[in-house]
């Protein structure tokens, strides 16, 4: 795959969905790579790609009308260290994403299916850990946010019970940047419930 100007898609067009990406051919540079589950209308992911131009990042998102947007703001503002994939999140952490790859994970506001029977949908459950220690480079650290308390709970308790990850405090400048989904709750009074979890 030829590494990408910033005038082509910053889409990713997978030629497998089982063989482990080659990130090598992603970026123009070979830089620390960051990583958006559930990007959204790319709002976050493109501001903190554009403040950190020494840092790689790719967005995953599954709906095409929402990684169409972090294709369409990255291009037009010229990044390269920016890349996009059209998948569910999940999958591309556990089979595409080569090991040890992230310097960090991004995880704000995912599905919080609220009904009890829905709840074994959520990103973050008990095996979530394993794929993050699995993806993360040591050191790596998982940010986390959500308008639900209750799933708030259950990430912190999932985290808190692997013991390959210590909690850390979120960056400030990291909080600054919402997404288009926190902006909305914050609009409403609903606050931003942040943690951030580090591996050892």
């Amino acid at each position: 795959m030829p590494k990408p100007e910033a005038k082509d898609t910053l889409l990713v067009t997978l030629s497998s969905i089982v063989k482990r990406l080659d990130l090598d051919n992603f970026f123009q540079a070979i830089q620390p790579l960051e990583v958006e589950l559930g990007c959204g209308d790319a709002s976050f992911l493109v501001e903190y790609a554009r403040q950190n131009p020494t840092r790689n990042f790719i967005g995953v998102e599954r709906l095409l009308g929402r990684i169409q947007k972090l294709d369409k703001k990255g291009r037009r503002l010229g990044l390269t260290n920016l890349r996009g994939l059209r998948i569910e999140s999940a999958y591309f952490l556990e089979y595409l994403l080569p090991p040890h790859a992230a310097a960090a994970l991004h995880i704000y506001f995912p599905d919080p299916w609220p009904k009890k029977k829905h709840r074994k949908f959520r990103l973050i459950n008990e095996k979530f850990p394993v794929l993050a220690c699995n993806a993360l480079v040591p050191g790596g650290t998982a940010f986390l946010r959500t308008d639900d308390a209750d799933y708030f709970q259950q990430m912190n308790e999932v985290f808190a019970a692997a013991q390959e990850f210590e909690k850390v405090e979120t960056p400030a400048a990291l909080a600054a940047i919402t997404t288009d989904f926190e902006r909305d709750f914050n609009a409403q009074g609903i606050p931003t419930l942040r943690a951030a979890y580090q591996l050892k």
